[in-house]
Order: structure tokens, then sequence, then C-alpha cells
């Protein structure tokens, strides 16, 4: 109902245009309206004016645009289609009447009008459902203060921010109102973007946030685009004075990981993280590989409820896989997921399921009753100190879980099965390591038929449930002190959603190998952090001076740490596949066999620990053929060029 409205009101405007027109050629008073006969011949060339105005907007389909959103494109169609109309009115009107008493100056006239009249319909719409887009019309002057929402400066180059300050400015619902736009380009310095005054040089910052601070006591948001801040020249330090000012610090949501995956707007904003300080670039794929892998394929995550596995949930989803079976033994993690899915993806097919990896028969029956293409197994006990001291719930967990999700998926005729491994697998001083090594293992030592198996092994993820950046994060907020183990303990990081896009595309790769043969990816982690000087960017990063605000206790190593982290051991080499990624080869295969594997699950299953921990050593030093009790120096890592044609 409401289109046919339009449509009719969009004749009545061509032909009342046509009609102003005629009469401002011809200045006629009403009485010529009322009484003389041409009067009817001119209604009569208005109304088809208005009909082939009306024909041209039916083939164009421009009567289905919304009006209260209507932009620039919609000006464009517009225009052309009245330039048409004109066109096709002379050429018919020359053939129906030969063009009599119709004044030459009536033509150009009506189409201007009717153009000028049908942009300020829909812009009068607009102004009607956009309070914003009114105020942004008015001169500063009159409009004084602004509006609606919190002030905000965005940092970050013009074309960025034209997006931003568009969307923020269009509706006042989004909480935010753009005041200054810095931007990098010195030439940009003192223009105007949709009414918003731009500064240029980053280094400026503080300075507009000076002159700003004498207008006003509240202090604004700042919205960092584009580059990580530390690229943009804001170090940790500067970062935390302006947190200690009170300016809140904001980052589009999806700014790390996959480019708009989950297709989230422009307005989602976040806290800025520890994440634009990694000393590493986030590496960047092509999306193909990993979408072709993903696209109507039915996928199962385990340990869905974690730091990996729920990222893996999110990415899946958003790569539009035909089914997702989301497995975890947390009833309230499982809940967070799932809900998190349902809100984000609506029309999604998945089904949340409660288990526990270790119960094989459970495992069996969701295998069964799910009937997975791909299985992403990221269930696993990864707290280092937890597991030292509980080595039996370890290997239950991290062995005998992987055993039974791995089987059950081969015989429930998946294409693919993928374990999430750790660099802490890698010439093992603890526990944990030590049972995702033999996790590891037991993709060498079985059966797969036609399923593909592949392992993925990387360091230490931001943000994850096991990091220290949440354990800092408490203790700063507590006032401290910070406690670290060791003044030189470095590990690996990288993002989670990184992490998970690399997880992804080795899967994509082991996907197009020609060999059933299991593979071990490891993936780039750029150079290792010492965990100091995480502790004092974080502390920095709160607005607080380390050792001096907040202190930095070192506390020991823990049983079973190490100083460094290594991402492969004796007797492999790694391969590069694509960049971030490489393949781990291994010369010679295990000692460890099927059956040193249950006789470790059947120790760990009496809880019997100093045994347990016994077969572990054991079960390692038959993998490594070293004796784990002589530990060795770490080697620098050595790439082997891949001579091979790219498979990814």
């Amino acid at each position: 109902m409401f289109r046919v409205l339009k449509f009719t009101t969009h004749l009545l405007v061509v032909m009342g245009a046509f009609l102003l027109a005629y009469q401002m050629r011809r200045a006629l008073d009403l009485d010529w309206w009322l009484t003389n006969d041409d009067a009817q011949r001119v209604i009569g060339w208005a109304a088809l004016y208005a009909l082939i105005a009306g024909a041209i907007e039916l083939v164009s389909q421009t009567e289905r645009g919304a009006w209260r959103f209507a932009s620039a494109r919609e000006v464009v169609v517009l225009l052309r289609n009245t330039i048409v109309t004109a066109l096709v009115f002379v050429l018919l009107i020359f053939i129906l009447d030969r063009g009599v008493d119709l004044p030459r100056s009536v033509l150009p006239l009506a189409w201007g009008l009717s153009f000028a009249f049908l942009v300020g319909l829909r812009l009068s719409w607009r102004l009607v459902y956009d309070r914003n887009l009114a105020a942004n019309i008015l001169p500063s002057w009159w409009r004084g203060k602004a509006p609606h929402g919190k002030a905000l400066v965005i940092v970050g180059p013009l074309a960025a921010a034209e997006r931003h300050v568009r969307h923020l400015r269009s509706d006042a619902d989004r909480g935010y109102w753009p005041e200054i736009v810095l931007t990098p380009n010195l030439q940009e310095q003192g223009l105007k973007l949709h009414d918003v005054p731009c500064v240029a040089g980053y280094a400026n910052l503080e300075k507009v946030l000076a002159m700003r601070g004498k207008e006003s006591q509240r202090p604004p948001s700042i919205l960092f685009l584009a580059e990580p801040v530390a690229e943009m020249g804001f170090t940790a330090e500067r970062i935390g004075r302006l947190r200690a000012a009170g300016h809140a610090l904001l980052r589009p949501q999806s700014l790390i990981g996959l480019n708009e995956v989950d297709g989230g707007g422009s307005n989602r904003l976040r806290e800025i993280s520890l994440e634009e300080f990694l000393p590493r670039e986030p590496v960047r794929l092509d999306p193909g590989p990993i979408t072709a892998l993903i696209e109507n394929r039915r996928v199962m995550v385990t340990g869905a409820g974690g730091s990996i596995g729920s990222e893996l949930a999110r990415q899946l989803t958003a790569l539009r896989c035909a089914h997702l079976s989301l497995v975890d033994h947390s009833e309230f993690l499982l809940f967070e997921i799932n809900r998190e899915l349902a809100e984000r993806y609506p029309s999604g097919s998945r089904r949340a399921l409660l288990a526990n990896v270790r119960d094989e028969d459970r495992v069996t029956e969701i295998m069964h009753q799910e009937r997975p293409d791909i299985v992403f197994h990221a269930a696993a006990l990864k707290h280092v100190a937890l597991v030292e001291g509980n080595p039996a719930e370890g290997v239950l967990t991290n062995v005998l879980g992987t055993s039974n999700v791995m089987t059950t998926a081969i015989k429930a005729g998946a294409a693919q099965f993928v374990l999430i491994s750790t660099d802490k697998a890698v010439a093992p001083s603890n526990t944990m390591g030590a049972t995702k090594r033999i996790a590891e293992t037991l993709l060498d030592l079985t059966a797969s038929g036609k399923t593909r198996l592949s392992a993925v092994r990387f360091g230490n993820v931001l943000g994850s449930a096991g990091s220290v950046v949440p354990i800092f994060r408490d203790q700063i907020a507590r006032g401290g002190p910070v406690t670290v183990t060791h003044p030189d303990v470095d590990r690996y990081f990288m993002t989670i959603p990184e992490a998970v896009q690399l997880v992804l595309h080795s899967s994509a790769i082991k996907a197009s190998q020609s060999g059933r043969e299991p593979s071990k990816f490891l993936l780039e982690m750029g150079q290792p952090v010492k965990i100091a000087d995480l502790a004092r960017q974080m502390i920095e990063l709160s607005g607080k001076v380390p050792d001096i605000d907040i202190e930095i206790e070192f506390t020991g190593l823990k049983p079973g740490e190490k100083l460094s982290e290594i991402l492969f051991d004796e007797g492999e080499s790694v391969t590069e596949c694509v960049p971030g990624i490489m393949e781990i080869r291994t010369a010679s295969a295990p000692d460890l066999t099927e059956a040193d594997v249950r006789d470790l699950i059947a120790v760990a299953k009496r809880r019997d620990e100093p045994r347990t921990r016994e077969a572990i050593a054991g079960a390692i030093e038959a993998i490594r053929g070293v004796d784990v009790r002589r530990p060795r120096k770490p080697r620098p890592m050595s790439i082997v060029p891949d001579t091979r044609a790219s498979r990814s």
C-alpha cells in the first residue's frame, strides 16, 4: 500500500512540475486555466509527461527505494530518469501533436522542477525520520553543541573516518557524536568531513584534546582506525596517559581477525586491546580456500566453549557451514557460545551437546547422530600447573579424549579430523605438554581410512582463559604487585582470531593434499615476547608507571615451566606451505605403540600418580628417541624452503 502511495505521489509531483513550468513561462491567470480550451491540452501534456515518468520509474524499480535512506546514488538515478523522461516526451509530443503551442523553454523548466521536487521529497522524508541529519544541515552557529551521544574524536585516514562519521551521525542511538577527525595527511588540515573539522598529524592528538578540554570538562572518547596503534605512533605509555586522563579508547569491533567475517557494522566498537602491541604483523591470507573447505559442510567442534573452540565456532558459522555441532562438558560455557551464535546468526543450523570427551559411549553417540564432515578437536586440559598436579586427569582428557574423538570420527566417516595442539608439546618439560605430544602421536598410530588427520601446533594466545593477560589485569586492578616467574622467561603470542584463521587455513592445506598420511602443522608465531615486558606494557596501558605505581615481583619458575618454548623438536624439520603456516616433517617413526598408549591410559584410570608420571616419561622417550632426563638446549628455527608447488 505504501509503495502505491509513493508511486502516486511521484506522478502528481511530476505533473505539477510540468504545469508550474508552463505557468512560469506564460504567466497565465486563473481564468485562463478555468475557461480556455487550450488548458485541457496543456493538462493532457502534463499527464502524458507524468505517465512517461511513472513508466520509467517502474522499469528502473526506483519506486522500491526507501525514501528515509535515500542517498547520492538515488539522486543520480533520479537525474537519469528525469532526463530520459524529458527526451521521450519530446519524441512523443512531436509525433502526436507536432509540438503546437508548446514553448521550447517549458521542457527544460519542467525537467529542472521535477528533478528538484523529487529530490526534495526524499530529502524531506529523511529529515522527518533522521533527527541528526536535520542537525547536520543547520549551520554550526545555529546548531550549537552536539545534540546526541558522547563526544568522539576519530583518529585515522579520511576515507575510513568518513564511513564512521556518516554512520555515527545518522542515528542518535549509536551513542557517539563525532566532533573532530585526526588524519595522518597534512594536506587534509582544515577540511570538514560531514561538517566535522579535520586536524592533520597523529602527534597533535594531545593538543586537540587540550584545546577541547577548555570548552568541555567531560573527556571525549577516542576511536582509532586502520593500523595497529603502535604503528600510528601511540606507545603503550602514551595510550596509558590518555586512559588515565579519562578518555575511553575504542576500536572497530573486527579490526583484528578475519576482515568483517561476522558481518558486523562499523558502529560496533570495543575497547583498545593488548593485541595492538604484539611485536608481529598479523598474517593476512586469501579466505577462498577456507570458504571452499567449510561452506555447506557439517562441522563439529569439541571444547566449543573454550577460547579457541568458541572462536572456531564463530568463524565456522560466519563461513556458512551447513551445520555446527558444539560439544563441551561445561554447561555454562556451552550455553554462552550457543546463545551468542543464536543472537548473531539466528538462521544458522547448530546443536549444543553436553559431553565429556573421556566418555567413549557418549562421544560415539553424538558422532553418529551429527555425522560431521570435519571435526576440530579443541577440548583439552591446558593449564600447566593444574595438569602438573593432576597427571592422571591430563592423560584421561588429553590422550584418551583425543583417541575417543578421533576414532569415532573415523568410524562415522568424517572427511577430516584436526587436533589443536601446543608448542609445549615440543621437548615437553611438563605433564600438560607431554600429554599433548602423546595426543599428536596418536595420529601416526591410528588407521585413518578415508579420514584425513592433522594436528596444528601454536603458542600462547592473548586473552585466553589460561593466559597471563587476565591474571595481570586483575593484579593491576588491585594495585599490584604483578607477579612474573622469571625476568628472562618469554613466550610466543598471537591473537585468538588469527590463530583460528591459521588453523582453518592449515586444514584447507591438508584437504588439498593427495597423500593420506597424518600431517602436523606449525603456525608462525613471530618473535617471542618477554613476560616481564608484557607486564610492563599492561601497567603502562592502565596509565600507571611500572615499578613506581605498581611493582613487578619475580616468584621463580614453577614446576615444569621453561624459560623459553621451542616450536619443533630434534628429528623434526619444517617446510613453509603459505605465509604463516609450516608443515612439520619427522625423520623417523616414533617407537611408541598402541599397546603403550593403552597401558598409559589404564594406569591413569587407576589414579596411580607416580606410575602415571613414569608412564608419561616413558612414552615421551619412545616418541622422541632420547632420554627425557637429559634436557637439551633449544636450537634456533630453520625453515626448509618448499620446492613443491603451493598446495593452498
